[in-house]
């Protein structure tokens, strides 16, 4: 088997690219409708480092402070075709789940499922089974039914009178840029990558001059909505610029989005969720397609991330009545970032 074949194959020749959404959609809710009540302890959620929907879940968790009512596995930044595998734990096997791949709780659930084994999933810890991999659902799962398990100072991240926009600028944000980087990356022609191309930087504009005069993307605090679109700007510049060749600017030349993406890395929950390592170890080498060698970059830099922001000038308050969360979990640390 070649090592394309092993890794599997992201770019469709001629083809724009198009992400299958077709998730295993079932709820853990407080009223058990699909069969999963909110029980502290029982589920696992494997989010990997690497991947940017999966970052989303751990964000929430650490803010809402989750940590106690959900365990966390992290599986290592690469994957070959079958699977998300737990290459960072002893032995190769999740501690608490026992097993050496993601795809066996999926197959638990669903003998031989024929669709993609992604993350973020949850899985029921007693049966073994994946109880949904829908990431836009689980966070706002996480901020709604999951409240009574919620750290004493949680912020609101779902306000109601707030959803209506939240759920319009997620909208938008999703396609034109959580996925509208993957869409100019995976691009199969250069019509396709050109139109995802502009698309991008033009709702990049549009983002910038929306944070120009407001600190965050909906009201005045930290909202599901930042949490959405800073996954996205912490890979920008280590990878989407030039792997994905999304190239017109660096983050670090757009400032008022660097800006705001630094005031959120600065916030405990956010950036103490990134590494970059990983980040750049799973797209440079997973995507052998893009990245035939699999030789991952060196850089860049990534002491701009602690410099100062002046966002607070704008006002706001990041967690509302709230309070920051405590400092990650043992077990749970990021490593410090790299200073050229």
């Amino acid at each position: 088997m070649s090592e394309q074949h092993a890794q599997g194959t992201y770019v469709e020749p001629g083809q724009e690219y198009t992400r299958d959404t077709n998730y295993i959609e079932d709820r853990i809710t407080r009223d058990a409708t699909d069969g999963w009540p909110v029980e502290a302890g029982r589920y696992r959620l494997v989010a990997a480092r690497a991947c940017p929907w999966a970052n989303r879940s751990v964000i929430s968790r650490r803010l809402l402070g989750l940590e106690d009512a959900i365990s966390l596995g992290l599986p290592g930044p690469t994957h070959d075709a079958r699977s998300w595998t737990f290459d960072l734990d002893p032995d190769g096997r999740d501690p608490v789940l026992g097993i050496e791949r993601l795809q066996e709780a999926f197959f638990a659930r669903t003998p031989d499922y024929p669709r993609g084994i992604t993350v973020p999933a949850i899985v029921d810890v007693p049966s073994g089974k994946v109880v949904t991999n829908d990431f836009p659902q689980i966070t706002l799962d996480f901020a709604t039914e999951w409240t009574e398990f919620h750290r004493e100072g949680a912020p609101d991240l779902y306000p109601e009178a707030l959803r209506g926009e939240i759920d319009e600028v997620n909208a938008v944000v999703f396609r034109d840029v959580n996925n509208g980087v993957y869409r100019a990356g995976f691009a199969g022609s250069q019509k396709s990558y050109e139109r995802a191309y502009r698309t991008l930087f033009e709702r990049l504009d549009w983002l910038s001059d929306r944070l120009a005069g407001q600190r965050f993307l909906v009201g005045d605090t930290i909202t599901e909505a930042d949490i959405r679109l800073f996954t996205t700007l912490a890979r920008f510049d280590a990878v989407y610029h030039g792997h994905f060749k999304c190239n017109r600017d660096k983050l670090a030349e757009m400032p008022v989005l660097w800006a705001y993406a630094r005031d959120l890395f600065q916030t405990p929950g956010f950036g103490d969720t990134i590494d970059f390592d990983q980040i750049k170890k799973h797209y440079y080498v997973v995507h052998s397609d893009i990245n035939p060698t699999g030789i991952v970059p060196a850089g860049p830099d990534e002491s701009g991330w602690l410099t100062p922001h002046g966002r607070e000038q704008l006002g706001g308050r990041p967690f509302g009545d709230g309070t920051p969360p405590a400092p990650p979990r043992s077990g749970e640390e990021v490593p410090p970032l790299a200073v050229s």
